[in-house]
């Protein structure tokens, strides 16, 4: 025993930290295995003399020795763990998307560059784990961790300020503007999956193979290196769900919920521990919160809708306002048809109204027109609908009922409005053509998926009933103005 604490005391002399080099660099990876093994030589001479089967004569200077040398031994690896860590930081990580690739556009110089790249970094991480485990059975696992941990979290910080998120406080959102705060917002988006799918990701399993003999230090290490990292990417969603909401906001509050929905399935497996509990807490949170602001941002535009109090008068064929916006507006709802689905899952659908019974009738469009324009758009196809009345409860918690609610929403609003005419024939005219636009809208976007192509053909039949009307009523008055005795003669001809 000590002829090995001799030796290990020659090569701990060499390597000590006046020695800028490293022992892991080319020039002293010789000297790295016999480093290692004069650590280990030097924590079983320390067993060794501390028993009591050891000389007494030599035990205590023998310790003293032994102890003072694996010090020695143990401040020269925590110097090389952190210039390791400092050299390799980003081929630690094999998911980086922030690595760097050589420039090559042959596709055998590319995979060459990409193999040269992988097998620096699993070298890297073997030498880093050989300090670790020699640190770590000396009784240095407290100093190898700090060093670990400090410098893994110093990286994974710069990354995802390279990614383009940066932490922002409720305050601070507070004073964006919309435009400015949906920048931020894209930034989020487009850093999210690769923060969790690629950056994240590539810590767990770095954790993995540097501590692979620990299952409580690979928890540890990976916890406290990306816990705070994680946190504020999954606040973020949370604190924009915050702000006032408005109608044009829903569509970021859905791009929002939809990313972390997706991200759950590797949050809840990667952030599984009980030391990571709050970063599923958080996921969570944000997701009860974007739903609710989901919800209530879609209430909030059919009251909007609703409340719509315009009397000013649309150009004759003109389509008026309201219905470009409402209809430009589901056309981009459309887009999210399953995030609506996750978030509407669990809650069914209701009229805030009661609905009269005609609405839920299989009355043929070919009926006879009312003299009131507003009788004669709401008693005609709405049966034929996803809201009629045999399949409204099978549909109650969908999608599409929700949308054609929201279209028929609007018909009755434009029944109101139709009726500032003074014209019967007019107010026909102003139905026809907004119908038809609803119609070509529903056509030409995913809507025509989720209403059906028999609501389509109902609704071109009502634009084409409410046509039919105007015409009619046009012609009559047209007759009207005609001398009897002439409308006598032009009946004869055409006879």
């Amino acid at each position: 025993m000590e002829e090995n604490i001799a030796a290990a005391e020659e090569v701990v002399n060499q390597w000590g930290l006046e020695v800028d080099a490293s022992l892991f660099s080319d020039s002293g990876r010789a000297d790295s295995e016999r480093f290692l093994r004069a650590t280990a030589d030097l924590h079983r001479s320390m067993f060794f003399f501390s028993s009591p089967s050891a000389d007494p004569a030599a035990r205590s200077a023998s310790l003293l020795r032994a102890h003072s040398l694996l010090s020695a031994a143990m401040r020269r690896l925590e110097r090389e763990l952190h210039l390791l860590l400092s050299a390799h930081g980003q081929r630690l990580n094999p998911f980086d998307p922030l690595r760097p690739v050589s420039n090559v556009s042959d596709v055998d110089d590319a995979t060459e560059s990409l193999t040269q790249v992988e097998n620096a970094s699993n070298v890297a991480t073997a030498d880093i784990r050989a300090v670790a485990e020699s640190m770590i059975s000396a009784g240095y696992g407290m100093e190898c961790v700090r060093v670990f941990k400090t410098m893994r979290k110093s990286f994974v910080d710069e990354s995802v300020r390279r990614l383009g998120f940066e932490r922002l406080t409720q305050s601070q959102i507070h004073k964006f503007e919309w435009e400015a705060l949906e920048s931020k917002i894209r930034d989020w988006l487009a850093a999210a999956p690769v923060a969790f799918r690629a950056l994240f990701t590539g810590e767990r399993l770095l954790c993995d193979r540097v501590f692979a003999g620990s299952d409580s230090i690979r928890e540890s290490c990976f916890a406290d290196v990306t816990r705070d990292a994680a946190a504020r990417f999954l606040a973020f969603p949370e604190l924009v769900a915050r702000l006032k909401r408005s109608p044009e906001k829903l569509f970021r509050i859905l791009d929002l919920h939809n990313a972390v929905a997706e991200l759950w399935p590797d949050i809840e497996s990667m952030f599984r521990f009980e030391s990571t509990a709050a970063i599923r807490k958080q996921a969570v949170n944000s997701l009860l919160r974007l739903t609710e602001v989901a919800r209530s941002s879609l209430a909030d535009f059919e009251a909007a809708i609703q409340r719509d109090a315009s009397r000013s008068l649309i150009t004759v064929g003109d389509v008026h306002p309201l219905t470009r916006y409402v209809m430009n507006y589901l056309v981009f709802l459309a887009n999210y048809q399953q995030t609506l689905a996750d978030i509407f899952a669990d809650l069914a659908f209701e009229p805030p109204s009661p609905l009269p019974e005609s609405f839920f009738d299989a009355a043929e469009v070919a009926t006879p027109p009312s003299s009131s324009p507003t009788s004669a758009s709401t008693t005609s196809s709405e049966g034929s609908s996803p809201l009629s009345s045999s399949s409204s409860a099978a549909a109650s918690g969908s999608i599409s009922v929700r949308i054609a609610w929201l279209v028929l929403v609007l018909i009755c609003k434009l029944d109101v409005k139709a009726e500032l005419y003074r014209e019967v024939a007019l107010s026909y005219l102003f139905l026809a053509n907004n119908i038809q636009f609803i119609v070509r809208k529903v056509t030409e976007s995913k809507l025509r998926l989720l209403l059906g192509d028999l609501w389509v053909a109902r609704h071109e039949a009502k634009a084409r009933h409410h046509a039919a009307s105007c015409e009619r009523l046009a012609w009559s008055k047209v007759a009207a103005t005609v001398p009897a005795d002439t409308s006598a003669e032009l009946d004869a001809r055409e006879a």
